[in-house]
């Protein structure tokens, strides 16, 4: 496969009244093309900054991208892109789904008009000619009477329906990579999986590469290709779904993973909950940043950060417990191995 998109060492800070918030630390992974890629970790772990920041969509007073940080696409530094050669590629060749819909449909405007604005910005077409392109694509993420919807506003459609618009807004230039940045949040079961079943069609179709932005890895099962777990803004666990499913290795995903309804070795038992809250990100993080929340924790943990143990060409952790000298630990029952099916 051939490299899309690669991220190096990204680091990202905010300036706050109280000091620096580094947000995501050192973070390095690539997309390859026609490939999807799960970010996944808790609210705050560093997911939906790393992928603004492959747009950079940070707001310019308070989101740092810290020197020595790149972000390549195509072969081309989009850090070091001059305004002009930025706008050319957002929205056209790098389109996003933003998480709340509601918020980030403008209210004022029909969703036709929506469409046709990100159409015309990028190509030059008659006005009659992108109202015929918004209504295709109102067709392709299967919007009901595309003709009548394109007349309504963001209120007149249900969150299902809002989301699958800005779907079409996203897909309007045939992009080949779309950042869909936790887009299933606050719809109920069944209008998820029919929008995970909706993305994973237009992917095949449009032939274009997937970042999802997830905090649940439930989702990600049978969606994605590969999957990276972040805590704390770094990448603790990488691995194909595969790996990350049948091997995990780093505690934080056998948290995840335990806390997955129907994971549990024992349908009777009690839902796993991980206690304890994510360390505060203003503070420098010298050792382990889950040490405080791991039931395996060991002296070392709490006095350095591990380095990351290469387990195959696509499987690495963070995690001390890898080390040759740690005491052996066994992957937590009904994980290793689940049938995801």
């Amino acid at each position: 496969m051939s490299e899309l998109l690669k991220v190096e060492n990204l680091s990202v800070s905010f300036l706050s009244y109280a000091g620096e918030v580094r947000a995501v630390r050192d973070v390095s992974f690539h997309v390859d093309a026609r490939e999807t890629l799960a970010l996944v970790g808790e609210s705050g772990c560093g997911k939906t900054v790393t992928s603004k920041s492959i747009m950079r969509l940070l707001g310019r007073t308070t989101g740092v991208i810290q020197p020595g940080s790149h972000i390549y696409y195509k072969g081309e530094d989009i850090l070091a892109m001059d305004k002009k050669r930025l706008s050319q590629i957002r929205g056209s060749e790098i389109s996003m789904i933003f998480q709340d819909s509601m918020t980030s449909l403008n209210p004022t405007m029909t969703v036709g008009a929506q469409i046709t604005e990100n159409i015309r910005t990028h190509a030059r077409v008659s006005r009659a000619d992108a109202l015929r392109r918004a209504e295709e694509l109102l067709r392709m993420v299967e919007i009901p009477n595309p003709h009548e919807r394109l007349r309504n506003y963001p209120h007149q459609l249900s969150g299902g329906m809002r989301q699958r618009a800005m779907i079409a807004i996203a897909l309007a230039m045939d992009p080949s990579l779309l950042i869909a940045d936790e887009p299933t949040t606050a719809l109920d079961v069944t209008i998820q999986a029919q929008l995970l079943d909706l993305l994973r069609g237009l992917k095949d179709r449009l032939g274009m590469s997937i970042i999802l932005v997830t905090h649940d890895l439930g989702i990600v099962s049978d969606f994605a290709d590969r999957v990276q777990v972040m805590y704390a803004g770094r990448i603790v666990e990488r691995g194909t779904v595969e790996e990350i499913f049948q091997n995990p290795r780093h505690p934080y995903t056998w948290a995840l993973l335990r806390s997955i309804p129907g994971m549990a070795p024992d349908r009777k038992s009690r839902l796993y909950s991980l206690h304890g809250t994510p360390p505060d990100l203003l503070l420098p993080l010298e050792h382990c940043p889950f040490a405080a929340r791991c039931e395996y924790c060991m002296p070392i943990c709490k006095k350095q950060p591990p380095a990351e143990t290469v387990l195959s060409d696509t499987h690495g952790a963070a995690c001390w417990l890898l080390h040759p000298n740690a005491p052996r630990v066994e992957i937590p029952r009904g994980i290793g191995g689940v049938n995801r099916d």
